[in-house]
């Protein structure tokens, strides 16, 4: 077998040149794959002597010594519990078919460990998401492609209403890794609670930091979701935070999502308040707390009451799951509503004010036109007058006429200079 040298005088054989490549592809230890090779030879060995015709192989014991550097191999055996009386029963050569044997065995072997392996690096990652691509279909169930291996989302970790495609890339939820006849099987959600944490988790730096904590969360996949969050530091709004500036943090999960809709709420250690925060977007309800049934009667406005059930019920129910609560909605009679609206309507005098002071906002313009109006008023008053007095004139002027008739005919006495017919 020829030498090589590299950096340093260490030699370099064919056999540790492939050891290291298989090493280094299939990102497994060197000694993994050394005792690998060893089972293989063992096994190559036993199947190779059943055909020559010796028995009692059961009830030996074998060891193989491998050189790493040159890749020769010798066996041993010895009866069980005398390791002792171990011998060398290596065969010369081993002959072809022991050595495809053995060949075989090492592929299987590495598969397996490879595997091994590939699951213990993914069982570090259980309860987190990963991203991978959709293979195929297997009935309702669905293959997806991690990279290394495939992972399986049942049919029940499906998200109803979502349609999905060969070759989409999408994140799921690395929910668990089952042992199954074939093997280990990872198992992958997007219909779990924990996926909408994480997804949160992954969008905002708060939730990350652990400054910002999702205390419940309640969830009908593809449809509406809600949780319920609380700041440990001081000067953090968790509502905000998990919003983000104008809407782009939610708006990120509720894309990966598919538009299912997220209602963000903040934690309350008050139950009655926690409830009716969990009840949004419904407004102006009362509760009423019953410890013992761990039930609570609601109260709404007969305006809010279609917002506070929801479409078929499912506002309620999702709020009953976060808080844990059985909830009752009742709607307000009219009386209550009545003294409702004369509460808000007595308000107090600096209100009043406030009120008078924005009614009279511009005086100047008032001004103008009660002084247009009045403007025209005395035009129209003077017109008036106008015509009275023109009337007023005539009327006199007659009389006085007639007056003067009167007199004329009254007096026939002469007067003096003139004579009188």
């Amino acid at each position: 077998m020829p030498t090589f040298f590299c950096m340093g005088g260490l030699p370099r054989t064919e056999f540790a040149q492939a050891l290291r490549a298989i090493s280094t592809e299939r990102g497994l230890e060197a000694d993994v794959i050394l005792d690998t090779i060893k089972q293989a030879i063992i096994a190559a060995y036993k199947r190779d002597a059943k055909e020559q015709g010796e028995e009692e192989l059961d009830e030996m014991e074998y060891d193989v010594i491998l050189d790493p550097a040159s890749g020769e191999a010798k066996i041993f055996s010895w009866p069980e519990g005398k390791k002792d009386g171990r011998k060398d029963v290596t065969p010369p050569g081993f002959g072809r078919i022991a050595a495809q044997t053995a060949k075989q065995v090492i592929h299987q072997k590495i598969r397996e460990a490879e595997k091994d392996a590939i699951m213990e690096e993914y069982s570090d990652r259980v309860g987190s998401l990963i991203s991978g691509m959709i293979l195929r279909f297997d009935g309702p169930d669905v293959r997806v492609d991690l990279g290394r291996t495939e992972g399986l989302m049942p049919a029940n970790e499906r998200v109803p209403n979502e349609r999905l495609n060969p070759n989409q890339r999408l994140s799921f939820l690395l929910k668990e890794i089952n042992e199954t006849p074939k093997g280990k099987q990872i198992l992958l959600s997007r219909a779990d609670d924990e996926f909408v944490k994480k997804l949160f988790e992954r969008e905002v730096p708060e939730i990350a930091s652990g400054s910002v904590e999702i205390k419940v969360s309640a969830r009908e996949p593809g449809v509406r979701t809600k949780i319920a969050v609380f700041s440990n530091q001081s000067g953090v709004d968790p509502v905000g935070s998990c919003v983000g500036q104008k809407g782009v943090r939610v708006q990120a999960v509720t894309n990966e999502l598919g538009g299912e809709r997220v209602d963000i709420v903040a934690w309350n250690d008050n139950v009655s308040e926690l409830i009716k925060a969990a009840l949004s977007p419904a407004e102006g309800l009362s509760v009423v707390l019953n410890d013992d049934e761990k039930a609570a009667k609601v109260k709404a406005p007969e305006d809010q009451l279609s917002l506070a059930i929801g479409k078929e019920g499912q506002n309620a129910r999702l709020a009953s799951k976060l808080t844990g609560w059985k909830i009752e909605i009742e709607g307000l009679p009219e009386d209550s509503k009545k003294e409702k609206e004369t509460e808000s309507s007595e308000k107090p005098d600096d209100e009043k004010k406030k009120v008078k002071k924005k009614k009279t906002k511009d005086p100047k313009s008032v001004k103008t036109k009660t002084t247009k109006k009045s403007v025209n008023k005395k035009k129209v008053t003077s017109s008036k007058a106008d015509k009275k007095k023109k009337t007023k004139g005539s009327k006199s002027k007659k009389v006085k006429a007639e007056k003067s008739e009167v007199e004329k005919v009254e007096d026939p006495e002469p007067v003096e200079g003139k004579k009188v017919d």
